[in-house]
């Protein structure tokens, strides 16, 4: 299992990363969001950490280079967020909501690659769920 917790991030580091729009799609529908991508060791353990506000339509993606379990907790994380666990295919496989400065893990039930954290009830909201597919090309 894939956990990611902070080691030696400095307090209120703000991270330069990689913005793009991405697209998830479902059976009737296509929704764009303007995501992160935390790909780095830095990156993936920083996350949102710190962060006062998050836009609907943002959010950030956590790419990983192999399939694993995913385990994220909210330290240091102001804003309450919903993160989507995602195959490497893109698919989302669960959703779940995660509260600010909770230190109790939130773990993928199934190996994935992707996690896509956005504020929380986003993805109700527009009305994505598990099934729906992020398009994943050029990660």
């Amino acid at each position: 299992m894939l956990v990611i917790a902070v080691t030696g991030c400095s307090a209120q580091k703000t991270l330069k990363m990689e913005k793009r729009d991405m697209v998830i799609t479902g059976t009737d529908k296509s929704v764009q969001i303007n995501a992160e991508i935390a790909r780095t060791n830095e990156e993936l353990t920083q996350g949102l950490m710190y962060r006062e506000k998050l836009a609907d339509g943002d959010g950030m993606l956590f790419v990983f280079d192999r399939d694993d379990f995913l385990s994220f907790w909210m330290k240091n994380t102001l804003i309450p967020l919903s993160i989507a666990f995602i195959s490497s295919e893109g698919k989302i496989m669960e959703i779940r909501d995660m509260e600010p400065g909770n230190l109790n893990p939130v773990r993928s039930s199934r190996s994935v690659r992707y996690a896509l954290e956005v504020p929380q009830g986003w993805f109700d909201r527009v009305n994505i769920g598990v099934g729906d597919k992020l398009a994943i090309e050029n990660l």
